[in-house]
């Protein structure tokens, strides 16, 4: 893990916010935008993202090329997020991205370390048990940050706009073969 990446881009207080791409990470970017508008801080969108199998399994067999194409799809992926998620970067707000290749919780504690700053994340499924079995990242983070850390709610769906259960529950079933033309 280089210490160069997750080295402070600027010193004045920053909002950090994990990005992964999903509505609630959309949700928790643009909750950080607000709180760096009205504060006047640095927002901090921060991708941190590892080798397929991890750093364990590159360093087994490492090709530095790829590496470097999976830094450069992460960085892509946070542009298209930010994009996504906020439209065009904010006016008067500085933003400076992070591409981290690390650990989530590593990257997000590393780079929110002075009181001062101000740590975004989303809080996660409402769902007990799901929140359970998926939030590792979050507990990781709460447990070892020394900045604020302000978790967002996810975005409430209307029952009008939700799927039926049943067609939920297929659509989790469905594989890659559901797709295949029948030959013949």
């Amino acid at each position: 893990m280089e210490e160069s990446v997750l080295q402070p881009l600027s010193r004045a207080a920053r909002v950090v916010v994990g990005v992964t791409g999903s509505a609630r990470s959309g949700a928790a970017l643009r909750r950080a935008a607000q709180e760096a508008r009205r504060t006047g801080s640095v927002l901090v969108p921060v991708l941190a993202w590892e080798p397929p199998g991890g750093e364990a399994a590159y360093r087994l067999a490492p090709v530095p090329s790829l590496a470097a194409i999976w830094e450069r799809q992460a960085g892509e992926r946070l542009s298209a997020n930010i994009a996504a998620a906020l439209g065009a970067v904010p006016e008067g707000i500085r933003v400076e991205p992070v591409v981290a290749r690390a650990p989530a919780s590593y990257a997000l504690t590393k780079l929110a370390d002075q009181p001062g700053d101000l740590l975004v994340l989303s809080a996660g499924p409402r769902n007990p048990l799901v929140r359970l079995l998926r939030g590792a990242v979050r507990r990781r983070v709460a447990a070892r940050a020394r900045a604020n850390l302000l978790l967002v709610a996810a975005p409430a769906v209307p029952r009008s706009r939700r799927l039926p259960r049943s067609a939920r529950r297929e659509l989790r079933r469905i594989t890659p073969d559901d797709f295949l033309r029948p030959s013949g």
